[in-house]
C-alpha cells in the first residue's frame, strides 16, 4: 500500500508542491490568515443576534448603531482579500526567483507592477456610441454581464467586486505574469541601467521602468482582446474557477481532498499544506457566498472545525484513548505528551512519535476517520441541520468552539463537531487496541529478557 502511495500520490503531489507559483500562493495564504481572522471577528458582532435572538434588543440599542464603523474592518479585509493575495503572491514569487535563480529583481518592484496590472484589468470597457469607453451602466449592447458598474468598476457590498474573494484566482494569474514579465526583461537585459554612482533607490526605479511599461502594455492588450470578444478578464477566468469550485464543493470532490491529505501524511508529507493551500481561493469565496445567504459546505475553516479535530486524521479521540486506556508505556507517554496540543489541533507528536507515518497498524483509520467526520458535517450542512461557515476562525481553536465561532454561534454545530470526534474515536478503537496489545506484548517480552 505504501509503495502505491509513494508512486502514484506522493511523487506527483510533491512535485506540484515544489512549483514556485504554488509555493508563492502558499506563503501568501499564510500571510493573509491574520487579516481574514480580523475581518471575521467583526462579522461575528453582526450575526450573534441571529444565533441568540435574546440579544436583538440589546444590539438594536448598541452595536446596530455603529455597524457601519466596525464593519469597515471586515470590508477592508475579507472584502478586499484578493488584493492581499496579489501582494503576497507577487512578493514571494519575485523573492523566490531572485534567491533561487539569481535574477536581479526586487520584490517591492514586482508588487507595485502587479498592483498596477490589477488596476488596469479591473475596469470594464466596451464600445459605446462607436467609441471605446469605460462602462458606466449595463445595457445588452455593451456585451458585459455584470452587476452595478460605476465608471468601469463593478461594485458590490464591500466595494469593487473583483477585490473580494471571487477575485483571488485572477490575482494569482496577475501576480504570475507580472513577475514573469519583470524577470524576463531583467534576464534579457531589456532595462535602463544607470551608472554605479547613482543611488541604489534611484537606479532600481529606472530598472523597473521598461518592465513596468511592458506589464502595462500586456494588460491593455488583454483588456482590448476581451472587449473584442464581448467579455472581460474576470468573467472569462470565472469560468474555470467556477468549475473548480463546483467540483471541490461536491461530496465526491471532498472525499478526494481528504483522502489525498491523509495519504500524503502517511508517507511523511504535510498533506494539509500541499492540498489545501491551492484551494484557499475556493474556501474564501465560498465563505463570502455563505455570508450573502449561500450554503457552501467547503468554506472557511470547515476543515479544522469539523474534520481535523485534534490534528490531521481527526486524532483527538485517539489521543484520549491512549491517555485513558493504553497498557503500553509507549502509548501512555505519547498520550500524556499529546493531550494538550491535541485540543488545539496540533498532532505532530502523534504523527511522528506514535508513529502514524509509515505505520500499517493505523493507516486505515487515519484515512477513514476524517472522511467519516467530513461526511457527517457535509450532510449536516447540506441538509440544513446546521448553518454553513461564515466566519474565519483561527485554526487552533479547540473542539466545538471552532464550529461555534465559524457558524456565528450555532449550538447544533458544536454538537456535530462532538459527534465527529465520537465517530472518529469509534473507528480508531479496534485498531488502537490491536496496536496497543502488540506494543504491550513487545514491552513485556523485552522486560522479561532483561530480567533473565
Amino acid at each position: 500500500m505504501f509503495d502505491i502511495l509513494e508512486k502514484y500520490i506522493m511523487g506527483p503531489m510533491t512535485t506540484l508542491s515544489q512549483f514556485r507559483m504554488i509555493r508563492s500562493i502558499t506563503q501568501a495564504g499564510m500571510a493573509s490568515i491574520s487579516f481574514t481572522i480580523v475581518g471575521s471577528m467583526f462579522l461575528i458582532l453582526n450575526v450573534l443576534p441571529q444565533a441568540f435572538p435574546v440579544l436583538e434588543g440589546i444590539w438594536a440599542m448598541s452595536f446596530n448603531q455603529i455597524t457601519e464603523i466596525y464593519m469597515l474592518a471586515n470590508h477592508a479585509t475579507i472584502g478586499c482579500i484578493a488584493v492581499y493575495f496579489l501582494i503576497g503572491t507577487a512578493f514571494e514569487y519575485a523573492r523566490i526567483l531572485s534567491e533561487e535563480d539569481g535574477i536581479d529583481i526586487k520584490p517591492i518592484n514586482a508588487v507595485l507592477m502587479s498592483i498596477m496590472a490589477l488596476f488596469i484589468l479591473v475596469p470594464q470597457i466596451g464600445v459605446v456610441d462607436g467609441v471605446i469607453s469605460r462602462i458606466t451602466q449595463i445595457t445588452e449592447a455593451d456585451g458585459v454581464v455584470s452587476g452595478v458598474v460605476f465608471n468601469g468598476w463593478e461594485l458590490g457590498g464591500d466595494g469593487p467586486s473583483n477585490f473580494g474573494a471571487t477575485g483571488i484566482f485572477c490575482a494569482f494569474i496577475i501576480a504570475w505574469f507580472s513577475v514573469r514579465i519583470y524577470a524576463l526583461c531583467v534576464e534579457k537585459n531589456i532595462v535602463i541601467k544607470l551608472p554605479d554612482v547613482v543611488p541604489d533607490g534611484v537606479a532600481r526605479s529606472f530598472t523597473a521602468l521598461v518592465p513596468g511599461f511592458m506589464v502595462a502594455l500586456v494588460c491593455m492588450i488583454i483588456q482590448a482582446g476581451f472587449m473584442a470578444a464581448g467579455t472581460n478578464f474576470y468573467d472569462f477566468i470565472a469560468i474555470p474557477f467556477g468549475f473548480v469550485v463546483n467540483i471541490v464543493g461536491t461530496y465526491p470532490g471532498m472525499i478526494v481532498i481528504y483522502f489525498l491529505i491523509h495519504a500524503l501524511w502517511l508517507v511523511g508529507i504535510h498533506g494539509a499544506t500541499i492540498v489545501t493551500s491551492p484551494l484557499t481561493a475556493v474556501v474564501l469565496a465560498n465563505m463570502a457566498l455563505n455570508v450573502e445567504g449561500g450554503n457552501a459546505v467547503y468554506a472557511g475553516e470547515f476543515n479544522n472545525a469539523y474534520v481535523t479535530i485534534g490534528g490531521s486524521g481527526c486524532t483527538l479521540g485517539l489521543t484520549i484513548l491512549m491517555l485513558v486506556m493504553a497498557k503500553s508505556e509507549q502509548l501512555k507517554a505519547i498520550g500524556k505528551a499529546e493531550i494538550v496540543p491535541a485540543f488545539f489541533n496540533i498532532n505532530e507528536p502523534l504523527i511522528f512519535g506514535l508513529p502514524i507515518v509509515y505505520n500499517p497498524a493505523l493507516a486505515i483509520p487515519f484515512i477513514i476517520a476524517p472522511i467519516v467526520a467530513m461526511s457527517i458535517a457535509y450532510w449536516a450542512i447540506s441538509l440544513g441541520i446546521i448553518p454553513p461557515v461564515i466566519v474565519q476562525m483561527p485554526w487552533p481553536t479547540p473542539i466545538g468552539l471552532g464550529a461555534f465561532i465559524s457558524t456565528g454561534g450555532s449550538i447544533m454545530a458544536v454538537l456535530v463537531a462532538v459527534i465527529d470526534v465520537v465517530a472518529a474515536t469509534a473507528i480508531y478503537f479496534p485498531f488502537f487496541k490491536r496496536y496497543d496489545n502488540q506494543l504491550y506484548k513487545e514491552e513485556q517480552e523485552k522486560l522479561a529478557a532483561e530480567k533473565a
